[in-house]
């Protein structure tokens, strides 16, 4: 019989990303103790954030105390990694980020930030979380929307088809037919 770990769980790992931008009020939604013990009791081990040009520190944890064990960084030249890595990614709203995590099948919280004036962004994460493709929060309903979720819910996304678009713009311009 092989030796059974059942004291050592799996790396599940919730990878946050604030892209190229500074995003304090989602570092500090993460950074909360009630958000950490959520998902410390839903199974997820590790919380690692990319907090980009922002200035709010969040607190590092090794998680041998019982909890999640929290870690972070600025930038990175690739976050594809720790995307596939991740059982579940909470981000901002841009668009880039979430593509990239749809397409890998992620579980997807998006989180809006209200602070920026015009965001059409949040448009596009409303209208993929009315169809089931990933979860909307802001930064002060993180915690509500990591409580109610239900992963199961979740459609995975399957991008369309570019080229009747593409064949509708190349014919607008002039550009003749392949």
């Amino acid at each position: 019989m092989g030796d059974t770990h059942d004291d050592m769980k799996p790396e599940r790992i919730v990878f946050v990303t604030v892209g190229t931008t500074s995003f304090d009020a989602l570092v500090k939604a993460v950074d909360n103790v009630e958000v950490k013990r959520e998902l410390f009791g839903r199974g997820y081990t590790h919380l690692l954030i990319q907090m980009g040009r922002g200035s709010y520190i969040p607190s590092k944890s090794s998680g041998e105390d019982g909890c999640l064990a929290v870690d972070y960084f600025t930038f990175s030249s690739s976050i594809a990694d720790n995307l596939r890595s991740a059982s579940l990614v909470i981000s901002h709203a841009g668009s880039g980020s979430i593509f990239e995590t749809l397409r890998l099948c992620k579980p997807l919280i998006v989180v809006v930030n209200e602070d920026l004036m015009d965001n059409h962004q949040s448009e596009l994460a409303e209208e993929l979380a009315d169809r089931k493709h990933l979860f909307c929060a802001s930064p002060q309903t993180l915690l509500h929307t990591i409580t109610s979720m239900s992963l199961e819910s979740l459609i995975p996304y399957h991008p369309g088809d570019a080229k009747p678009v593409a064949k509708l713009i190349n014919q607008f311009l002039g550009f003749p037919d392949d």
